[in-house]
């Protein structure tokens, strides 16, 4: 009987210690570059206050770094501003789980559902960017060629490229509901927003076409 209660405790003590990891945010990281071997990286709340309590840091060692947060929301990982140049400082989501995190001239992060997602939608901005200011180059060199006509044209072709980026943003935030990544992209890419004019007035503004909001 004594043996069966002991085993019976094991498992239980076995099944509160693999609950309590469960809800443990790990963020298990490398940094490429020997340079960097010694200098501090840091973990720095996205919003709100960076104090001596919220912002965590740690020297890296063998090119690697942890950090165990204990607060869910979204942080900035990014070296010691003496070093930074040449790294990409990254946005994270502390979510439940380990976070795989590689710090270079082009920064990830995978493992857990929200960071996953953030990754993807990460590769699409930057996607994005580098289209978008593609076609807006060739505005301005149309431009100085004095041809408006075709400025126009492909000024029009980067704006809808623009909304339609913005568009699958919202999607995103849409299906990610009630999440820390929703509630970001939600706010990164309103509808709409409130603008002010000089006699006090407050109209409901499109936050793609800059029109009123009838």
């Amino acid at each position: 009987m004594r043996k069966i209660l002991f085993v019976c405790m094991a498992i239980g003590a076995m099944v509160f210690v693999g609950c309590q990891k469960s809800n443990v945010c790990q963020i298990h990281g490398t940094v490429v570059g020997e340079q960097y071997e010694g200098k501090r990286i840091f973990l720095v709340p996205l919003s709100g206050p960076a104090t001596a309590e919220t912002v965590d840091s740690m020297e890296i060692k063998d090119g690697k770094f942890e950090f165990t947060p204990d607060s869910m929301q979204m942080y900035k990982i990014l070296l010691d501003y003496h070093y930074r140049f040449g790294t990409q400082p990254l946005i994270v989501v502390a979510e439940p789980g380990e976070i795989q995190v590689k710090i270079d001239t082009i920064s990830s992060a995978v493992g857990t559902p929200q960071n996953d997602s953030l990754q993807v939608w990460k590769e699409l901005t930057e996607r994005h960017h580098r289209e978008y200011g593609a076609l807006m180059r060739l505005v301005d060199a149309k431009v100085k060629h004095n041809d408006t006509i075709e400025a126009a044209k492909v000024k029009e072709q980067a704006q809808k490229m623009h909304i339609a980026y913005k568009n699958r943003s919202r999607a995103m935030a849409a299906n990610m509901e009630g999440t820390i990544l929703g509630s970001f992209l939600k706010g990164m890419f309103p509808l709409t927003y409130q603008r002010k004019y000089p006699d006090g007035k407050i109209v409901t503004m499109n936050a793609d076409t800059n029109e009123p909001v009838e």
